[in-house]
């Protein structure tokens, strides 16, 4: 199979690029490894809201506020394409061709909500579930899009790259170039999709950590894809750990969004006291990294499991209307935010870092590009803005749609012949191994490389993730390819990345704290 343009994800940032490079007249094969493109990836998760034009704002207003959230590490010229551009693509793909049902008040204009470190009001969302909106909109406009290839619940296994996966052996003194993607479909069959440019969709990396507010497949795929084609990666100390996930005994680490602050729910402890303006002016309203520590700190001072986000002072069908997702999933847990406060727990929720890329998305790999949270263009520095994560996809998305538009006849397509067939192997993998391997990395990635970090025990999580890594790599050589198996690869190569990132930063920066 060939295209013109091959993405591996189908976010809202695989999304956004696919329907552009189609309306400049590219073919493209969009691949997503979801049953359900529309539920399961990063953007779908997204509660809280995209970041528009508030009333009274100013692309100044906006730069101002992500570089100060970012801890003044930001890239100046991505910072600036983002705030300008950013909140055009929004009205244009979805208001106005996309129709997502962004929430109004009662004169039919749109609803802008305060997150935390913002200057003004300027999110707009969609109740409480902003991204699953977003989400099933893009899909259903990509779904009847002739120009789009929309192969659903496959796997890429590994970027296909001149010189290792090419049959000349000649190759191997040509510049590296990535020819597109090896992809496991149903059929168990490992198949090489050829194409003129490559863009890594993928998202985050989230589940390489025990808690973690992200769905299944946020396992680090892109950023360990890209690593192992020779691609950068930068910036992979500054995950960020959102302060308030849903703290319960059977349930999931579910997101309670940044916009239940900036609707005004307080952080208490077990006694109901509000302790966050001893940590930060703003409060409640501190940048992420900020109010997850004061969480993390009190909850270490009381040698107690959690800390309380409280929101039932406010009138209870204001809350049940505002934040239905929310009441619905914590109803389900015996918890009624109308009336009490919600347990909560910090939890790994975006990475900062990724692959590097300019403002087209180009790594220094040849022929590939990336975007999303599986890249890093300098937006989020050192800490994310809130509900910048959604506007950066949908940007980038469109530039590198243009970039790869306007350099497209610089790569022509390889014939597909030239490239090594996948050498499939037939060992089963016990479950049970791969379900341990994870949970290594899990517990290791948690205990010694989370919220604050000291040199020894990074020095302790190298040594524990280099012996699995060779492990792992030891039997996915003699393996049966299958999902479990391509994702345990990755999540060992990326929980590693981060590591090394995490050990060679010694000074703490907004998301990146070390205590030594």
């Amino acid at each position: 199979m060939t295209s013109d343009l091959l993405i591996i994800g189908a976010g809202a940032a695989g999304c956004a690029a696919a329907l552009r490079a189609a309306d400049l007249g590219l073919n493209v094969t969009l691949l997503s490894s979801l049953r359900d493109p529309a539920d399961g990836s990063n953007t779908s998760w997204a509660q809280g809201g995209i970041i528009y034009r508030g009333i009274d704002d100013s692309p100044e207003s906006l730069a101002s506020d992500i570089s100060t959230a970012g801890a003044n590490i930001c890239r100046d010229e991505a910072v600036h394409l983002i705030s300008t551009r950013g909140p055009e693509i929004v009205r244009d793909l979805l208001i106005e061709r996309c129709k997502v049902p962004f929430d109004e008040t009662p004169d039919g204009s749109l609803h802008f909500t305060e997150e935390a470190a913002h200057a003004c009001p300027r999110i707009i969302h969609v109740e409480d579930a902003t991204g699953r909106a977003i989400a099933e909109h893009l899909i259903r406009e990509v779904r009847t899009n002739k120009q789009i290839t929309f192969l659903e619940n496959v796997t890429a296994v590994d970027l296909i790259m001149r010189g290792l996966h090419t049959k000349n052996p000649k190759d191997v003194y040509n510049r590296p170039r990535c020819l597109g993607a090896y992809v496991l479909g149903s059929g168990e069959k490992v198949d090489p999709i050829v194409a003129r440019e490559t863009i890594l969709a993928t998202g985050g990396l989230g589940q390489i950590f025990l808690h973690t507010t992200n769905p299944r497949g946020a396992r680090g795929d892109g950023v360990a894809m890209a690593y192992r084609a020779g691609a950068r990666v930068v910036n992979l100390e500054y995950v960020q750990f959102h302060p308030t996930s849903l703290y319960h005994r059977t349930a999931p680490r579910f997101l309670l969004s940044e916009s239940m602050r900036g609707e005004g729910a307080i952080l208490v402890d077990g006694a109901g006291r509000p302790f966050m303006k001893k940590y930060h002016p703003l409060a409640e309203l501190a940048p992420r990294d900020v109010v997850a520590r004061a969480i993390h700190e009190e909850m270490m001072a009381s040698n107690e499991p959690c800390m309380y986000l409280d929101i039932s002072h406010k009138p209870a069908d204001w809350v049940r209307t505002r934040f239905p997702t929310i009441h619905k999933t914590c109803l389900r847990y015996g918890i009624d935010i109308t009336a009490q406060p919600i347990p909560v727990v910090p939890a790994a929720h975006y990475s900062c870092g990724g692959v590097a890329v300019d403002m087209h998305g180009r790594t220094n790999v040849t022929g590939l590009r990336a975007i999303g949270e599986a890249s890093c263009t300098g937006v989020h520095g050192a800490n994310r803005l809130a509900s910048t994560s959604l506007l950066e996809a949908i940007t980038w998305g469109f530039q590198a749609a243009e970039g790869i538009a306007n350099d497209v006849e610089e790569h022509p397509i390889v014939d597909q012949s030239e490239v090594k067939t996948w050498e499939l192997e037939s060992e089963e993998v016990d479950p049970a191994l791969i379900h341990q391997d994870w949970l290594t990395i899990k517990l290791t990635m948690w205990n010694y490389v989370g919220l604050e970090r000291t040199s020894r025990r990074l020095n302790r999580a190298l040594k524990i993730l280099r012996d699995l890594q060779f492990e792992v790599e030891s039997f996915y050589r003699l393996a049966k390819v299958t999902d479990p198996v391509v994702g345990l690869r990755n999540g060992i190569q990326t929980a590693l990345a981060v590591t090394h990132a995490a050990y060679r930063n010694r000074e703490s920066r907004g998301a990146h704290y070390r205590k030594e």
